[in-house]
């Protein structure tokens, strides 16, 4: 026989080996998609755009979130033949909102420039290495070619 114990906000409940040998008689309760509090996505079924997607990272809350909204609104609904062309305006007020939290919002170039400057360092002691493993396979082949000459012209000699 089963048994329940609670431990604060949780409820366990342990079940016997019997207690799963019957079908469930749990039933499924049907989403509904107008439920603004259920996850549904960018876009919600009326076509408004969900603000509470995770997919948007926590933008449209942030310091420049209405700076966002008014962006990303503009590029969504945007009816040019070039999508989000009639948005740069809106763009370059999201973007001069950001600069002012750099902490927030990393910039493109620093991030590529940092891992361009860690990759330099790293191609640097590639090279290196290359040098110096070349320096000894040239040496070694120098080596290898300096015993096996004289065999091969004994060789060809007999």
């Amino acid at each position: 026989m089963s048994s329940v114990r609670e431990e604060g906000k949780d409820r366990i409940i342990f079940v016997t080996k019997e207690d799963h040998a019957t079908p469930s008689s749990a039933e499924l309760v049907e989403e509904d998609p107008n439920d603004p509090y259920e996850e549904q996505g960018l876009i919600l079924p009326s076509g408004e755009i969900n603000w509470n997607c995770p997919c948007l990272g926590g933008m449209a809350s942030g310091p420049c979130g209405t700076e966002f909204k008014d962006a990303f609104s503009c590029f969504q609904y945007s009816k040019e033949e070039v999508k989000g062309t009639d948005c740069l305006e809106q763009f370059r007020v999201m973007q001069e909102c950001m600069q002012h939290y750099p902490e927030l919002y990393p910039q493109e170039d620093e991030k590529v420039l940092t891992e361009q400057s860690s990759e330099t360092d790293q191609t640097s002691q590639d090279s290196a290495l290359a040098e110096i493993s070349g320096a000894n396979m040239t040496s070694t082949t120098d080596h290898v070619s300096d015993t096996t000459e004289p065999n091969t012209k004994n060789s060809v000699g007999h």
